[in-house]
């Protein structure tokens, strides 16, 4: 009896000892897993971060909005940098926030294959910030404007206040295909408000003044040339 109490006791001890060890491996991926999101920040461009913490591939994140007719997401695509030849960077295109519209074609089935882009500037997000209850906003897009193919293919995106909350549309006329594509997505009041704080945290993203408020101060003696650039910043790509 004696001998078995004993055996008991120390299976018991070995294992909690495995538990405690397991419950701390545990803690520390969830620390260096903590600490790898803080660094990818909110970009869709990128790394991914595994349960253990490891880097995968892109995160994509979209809030999405499916209707009757038709449905859309909404995306924050981040800036580009490029390098100075002082080894500093400098925002070279600021970032947008995409929304991809894409036509029903049965019972909660929407044909993504047609889907249909526009890219909302830092200074249309605070149109669409501004927004109250009652009001509307209306945004054109020529990508010839100021070209002798001007007007060959436009896009509007119209925001209009209802009872409910919004419609929101999307108009894509290309005249050279003879074309007019529009998407009409009706969302609520909560929808709309969930759109628009996610707006307001991306804005300063967009244009990059997360990486510039958070970059390391440089010593006053320390010669601007010699200055290390972050890689995190060369991994941020144009993906829209």
């Amino acid at each position: 009896m004696m001998k078995l109490s004993r055996s008991l006791r120390s299976s018991r001890s070995q294992l909690s000892e495995k538990l405690l060890a397991g419950e701390a491996n545990y803690v520390r991926d969830g620390l260096k897993s903590h600490v790898l999101i803080s660094q990818a920040g909110m970009s869709t461009t990128g790394h991914d971060v595994s349960a253990k913490g490891s880097l995968g591939g892109r995160i994509f994140a979209p809030y999405y909005v499916y209707k009757g007719k038709a449905a859309f997401s909404v995306d924050p695509v981040l800036p580009t940098f490029m390098k100075l030849d002082s080894g500093d960077l400098k925002v070279k295109r600021k970032g947008v926030i995409l929304l991809t519209f894409a036509p029903a074609i049965g019972e909660r089935k929407y044909d993504w294959a047609k889907k249909q882009h526009f890219a909302l500037s830092p200074t249309e997000v605070g149109s669409l910030l501004t927004m109250g209850p009652r009001d509307s906003s209306e945004f054109f897009h020529d990508p010839a404007m100021l070209s002798s193919n001007a007007g060959q293919m436009r896009k509007s995106l119209s925001i209009k206040a209802n009872a409910d909350g919004f419609f929101i549309s999307l108009n894509v006329a290309n005249n050279i295909l003879k074309t007019n594509e529009r998407f009409v997505v009706p969302v609520t009041t909560a929808e709309f408000a969930v759109m628009k704080t996610a707006c307001s945290f991306a804005l300063p993203h967009l244009m990059g003044w997360d990486r510039l408020t958070n970059q390391l101060p440089i010593s006053r003696t320390e010669s601007s040339s010699s200055s290390k650039v972050d890689q995190q910043f060369l991994n941020l790509e144009w993906d829209k």
